[in-house]
Order: C-alpha cells, then sequence, then structure tokens
C-alpha cells in the first residue's frame, strides 16, 4: 500500500519593511492545519504602528475555518491601531472571508451602503403592504371555500365544528363571566363616586347599561377571545406546518381551509355572540350590586330604571359587533398559522403577531363602529 499524499502545511511568515510589514500566508488554510497556525499567529510580534498588508498569494485551499482565522487575525490587527490591506486572495477565497465578515461582525460588511431612515421606512411599508395583500389573498381563500361548503353540505365538518364551539365558547364561560362581573363592579363602583355627590343614584342605571351593553362587553369578550382562542388557531396551525402535517393533508386531497380554517371560523361566529350576551348578563349583575350596596339602589329599582334608559338598539349595537370581531379574531389567527415557517421558534412568533394584531383590528373596529353608529345617531 503506498503511503498518503502529505497535505501541504498552512503557513504564515511575518517580514517587516520601512513602509509595512507583510503577512505571507501559504498552503492549505483548512481545519486539519489551523491549530498549529493559529498558536504560530499568536506568537507573532507585530509592529507598534504602520500598515500590515495580508499577502494570500499562495494560498491554495481555504474553508471557513481558514477564513474565520484570517477574519480574527485581521480583527486584532484593527485593534491595535494599525491599517490591514488583503491581497491576492483567489476570488472564491474572498468571497468566502467576505461571508464570514458579514455575518460574524453583525455590522454591515465593508462596501455595502447602510440603509437610510427612509430605505428602512420604505422596507416596513413594503412589507405590511406585502403581508395586508397576503391577508386578503387569505380572506379570499376561506370565501371560497365557505361557498362550496354551502354550495355541497356534505363538505360541511359538523363534529369539528361541536368541537371547536366547545374549546371556544363553553370552555371560556368562567373567565369570561369573572372578567365581566369585574368589569360590571368597577363602572358602577367608579361612577357612584361622582353620582352619590349631586343625589343622582338611580343613574347608575344608565351608566352601567349603556357603557356594558353598547361597548364593554362585546370589546373585553372578543379581547379575551383573541388572547384564549386566536393564539391557540395560530399555535396549532403553526405547528402542524412546521411538522409538516398541513403538506400531508394537500398530498391526499383534504383541503386545509375546509378542515382547520372554516369549522374554527364557524364556531367563533356562534360562540362570540353568545359570550357577548353572557358578558352582558354578568356585568349588569356586578352593577347591581354595587348599586345596591353602595347607593342604595334595591335590584327592583335599577331593573326599572334599566329598561327605561336601555333600549333594545343599544343591545343590538353591541351584539352586533360580536360576528365581525369573531371574524377578525379567526381569521388573523389562521392567517398567522399558515405563514409560520421554519422552527418552533416561528411558531412563537406568529403566535405573538397574530394576538397582536387580532386585538388591534379589534379595537379599530369598534372605534369605526362607534363612528358610524354616531353618524347614524343610533
Amino acid at each position: 500500500m503506498s503511503a498518503p499524499t502529505p497535505v501541504p502545511k498552512a503557513v504564515a511568515n511575518l517580514e517587516k519593511t520601512r513602509e509595512a510589514a507583510i503577512l505571507r500566508c501559504s498552503g492549505v488554510w483548512t481545519l486539519q492545519g489551523i491549530p498549529l497556525l493559529e498558536r504560530h499567529i499568536a506568537q507573532l510580534s507585530w509592529p507598534a504602528s504602520g500598515a500590515v498588508i495580508f499577502d494570500g498569494v499562495a494560498v491554495t485551499a481555504m474553508d471557513s475555518a481558514g477564513a474565520w482565522l484570517i477574519f480574527r487575525t485581521l480583527r486584532q490587527i484593527e485593534r491595535m491601531g494599525l491599517s490591514v490591506t488583503i491581497k491576492g486572495l483567489r476570488p472564491e477565497h474572498q468571497a468566502l472571508l467576505q461571508l464570514i465578515q458579514t455575518h460574524a461582525s453583525g455590522e454591515n460588511a465593508p462596501g455595502l451602503p447602510r440603509h437610510s431612515f427612509l430605505n428602512q421606512l420604505g422596507r416596513n411599508i413594503w412589507r405590511h403592504l406585502d403581508e395586508f395583500n397576503g391577508l386578503l389573498a387569505f380572506l379570499g381563500e376561506i370565501a371560497v371555500a365557505m361557498l362550496r361548503s354551502l354550495a355541497h353540505p356534505s363538505r360541511i365538518r359538523w363534529r369539528a365544528i361541536l368541537y371547536n364551539l366547545q374549546i371556544a365558547g363553553f370552555n371560556a364561560l368562567p373567565i369570561v363571566g369573572l372578567l365581566a362581573f369585574l368589569m360590571g363592579v368597577v363602572v358602577a363602583y367608579q361612577g357612584a363616586v361622582q353620582l352619590v355627590r349631586y343625589g343622582a343614584n338611580i343613574f347608575v342605571a344608565d351608566l352601567v347599561g349603556l357603557s356594558i351593553l353598547r361597548e364593554m362587553a362585546p370589546l373585553m369578550t372578543a379581547i379575551i377571545v383573541a388572547g384564549r382562542s386566536g393564539s391557540a388557531y395560530a399555535a396549532q396551525i403553526g405547528t402542524m406546518k412546521v411538522t409538516e402535517e398541513i403538506d400531508a393533508l394537500q398530498t391526499i386531497g383534504v383541503s386545509p381551509m375546509e378542515l382547520l380554517v372554516l369549522p374554527k371560523m364557524l364556531a367563533l361566529l356562534v360562540a362570540l355572540p353568545l359570550l357577548t350576551v353572557y358578558s352582558d348578563i354578568l356585568g349588569v349583575l356586578g352593577g347591581m350590586i354595587v348599586a345596591q350596596s353602595q347607593l342604595d339602589v334595591s335590584f327592583t329599582d335599577f331593573l326599572d330604571r334599566f329598561d327605561d334608559a336601555v333600549k333594545m338598539s343599544s343591545f343590538l349595537v353591541g351584539l352586533g359587533k360580536a360576528p365581525v370581531f369573531a371574524a377578525i379574531i379567526a381569521l388573523v389567527g389562521c392567517f398567522q398559522g399558515f405563514r409560520v415557517s421554519g422552527s418552533a421558534d416561528s411558531v412563537g412568533r406568529q403566535t405573538t403577531i397574530s394576538v397582536v394584531q387580532a386585538i388591534f383590528l379589534v379595537i379599530v373596529f369598534d372605534a369605526l363602529f362607534s363612528v358610524i353608529f354616531s353618524w347614524l345617531d343610533i
């Protein structure tokens, strides 16, 4: 058996001239010879001032370990206040060193322009517009899937709808009821402090009824559901995307929209209005208890005034917002779930984005409803 061909050694010799110090490198700068070369470079005596020229003409091969050693050596020389010039490297070696400089320094690569404020602003606007365009496309896919299901009712997955109705609706009753009750208590208690000064105790029914039924109950219920169910939608679909279950469904001919998105949206369209009514009842109940304990307004007097002060239109205004909020929460949660890519870190990031966007859009649409209802004098 013939002896193996010896691998050329990596060499780095420092020559000092009047003009500059020249580091002449040669051989194979790969992982195999890096340990000895690293110790040799650490023992070199660099000049106190001036320039250093890195001469890589004789370097025959280089991998990422060799490029990393060159990058680290150059950074060390620059920290000593010396100027560094690189010459003679092959184009492929220069490209590898450039790649190391770009990713290891944590800064823009030399020669690349830094993004100005307007440039960065434009990039952010374009990214948000692209995401909005994707959201509209996703909405169109849901609409097509819903029309297809309505045209063929046998395609509707009733078991999945009932399951999501239990998860998003029935299981949310305790937290929604508790927060609605406490919200009614807070509104009535804060109003009692002011009403008692003017002897207008009975008007606590107006305050609690209008604020709870028109604004607080539908808005707070939607926020709770967005944080509870919207995040769950994004996490579930995102995890399925990472584990390639979505691709498997498409491979066997099952539409992810009909299996995953439509049941969630239809269930939430039913659950959120019911939760809003439930929140209305408990919020008013909390206000009634505070009115009796703090303002000496009995339940009977409260309900009599409540019937006169709160019209059916106020109740319907709050209830009418719920389906819109439900559609927003389901749409954003599922959309962000489908945007997951890469790893579990992406699941957490998109889940957080889904909650923030859903709550933001719910509040924006609630403000739009207030303006529209004000114009319509409702």
